[in-house]
């Protein structure tokens, strides 16, 4: 299943790090990935693929949620389908 994961804070050196090697450690792969600092605001927003994750979409959001809020970061995962549907007009 792929899916989409949004990354938010102030910017600072290793959040593209951070954030990737957390989705590897659950083998979770990236198909693709757009990242930009918007004047001091770091912006990223990726493709995964999450068909060899062993844990839940669910599982995952907590997860990324709690490694977001120790280093001062929104970090949100959702169904690619979810998201198409709501973003659809």
């Amino acid at each position: 299943m792929k899916a989409i994961v949004t990354v938010i804070g102030k910017d600072r050196v290793g959040i593209t790090a951070s954030v990737c090697s957390l989705l590897a450690q659950h083998s979770i792969n990236i198909l693709d990935i757009s990242q930009t600092v918007l004047q001091e605001y770091f912006t990223m927003v990726m493709l995964v693929d999450t068909s060899a994750c062993s844990a839940s979409i669910g599982e995952m959001s907590d997860l990324l949620d709690q490694a977001g809020q120790g280093q001062g970061l929104s970090i949100r995962i959702q169904r690619e389908d979810i998201f198409n549907a709501m973003h659809r007009i």
